[in-house]
């Protein structure tokens, strides 16, 4: 199992009946990209995709 694997079902165990809204979980990784600056490129590009995932002209 990857780390990263590891990390999403620790969130799905932990916060998995929650309900969020998409500004809640933008402002979370506004405050990761702050405190770990060197993610900022790849929390970028996960945005993104997330962002254009159902855009057929993408």
């Amino acid at each position: 199992m990857y780390f990263t694997d590891r990390g999403i079902e620790e969130l799905e165990k932990r916060r998995g009946d929650e309900e969020v809204t998409l500004a809640w979980i933008a402002d979370r990784l506004q405050e990761f990209t702050d405190t770990f600056p060197e993610f900022e490129i790849p929390v970028e590009r996960f945005a993104t995709w997330l962002a254009r995932l159902d855009d057929p002209d993408d």
